[in-house]
């Protein structure tokens, strides 16, 4: 389920204005782009640093391609803008979307966060900031994605803690299936007892 009307205004209004527009667009050999509507959750894997550097990373890679192998699950990713694309974004209010379905991120059920360095945490707010995601755990609802973080410096949490709504230490490929799927069912409960934006669902 490909978001078309935002493809096609960064197609018409931003691409060709920024450097290197095709790490922006997606479209590589082996990506796995899957219908929405045919899936229970999405989750979009967040690496806090350029396309060039991020899109190579063993971890990312694995649990790419450990969610996409579930039928009922669709993974994908994303990877922090360049200031020049930061700027067109913000210049004509579009948000931070996934390569491969330019799926804003506010919209999908999960965001996993990969903290390799301590000095891409500014990058982690620039893509909950850009992707539509309040800032604060505090601020967030269930109607909000689950922002979780793993990796190195998810070994010290406390300094991104009011970001960051779970932290996996230690090996993310037996945590975040089990994560995810949690998060669906508190999802569909809060759904089916009316506390979807607020109060109990909301904490």
């Amino acid at each position: 389920m490909i978001h078309t009307e935002l493809k096609q205004h960064l197609v018409r209004h931003v691409l060709a204005k920024v450097r290197m527009p095709g790490q922006y667009v997606g479209g590589e050999r082996n990506i796995v782009v899957k219908q929405h509507d045919e899936v229970a959750g999405k989750l979009c894997l967040c690496f806090p640093d350029a396309y060039t550097i991020g899109m190579s990373h063993h971890g990312l890679q694995v649990l790419y391609s450990l969610m996409n192998r579930r039928p009922d699950w669709a993974a994908e990713r994303c990877f922090t803008p360049w200031p020049d694309m930061e700027q067109q974004l913000r210049h004509y209010g579009l948000p931070l979307y996934s390569l491969e379905t330019f799926t804003p991120l506010s919209d999908f059920d999960v965001v996993g966060i990969s903290l390799q360095y301590e000095i891409s945490s500014p990058n982690v707010l620039t893509m909950l900031d850009l992707g539509g995601i309040p800032l604060r755990t505090s601020q967030r609802t269930m109607a909000d994605p689950l922002v979780i973080a793993g990796g190195p410096c998810a070994q010290n949490p406390e300094p991104m803690a009011e970001f960051i709504d779970c932290f996996v230490i230690g090996d993310g490929e037996p945590a975040l299936p089990q994560i995810c799927d949690l998060w669906l069912e508190l999802r569909n409960a809060a759904r089916e007892r009316g506390g979807w934006l607020g109060g109990e669902a909301g904490q």
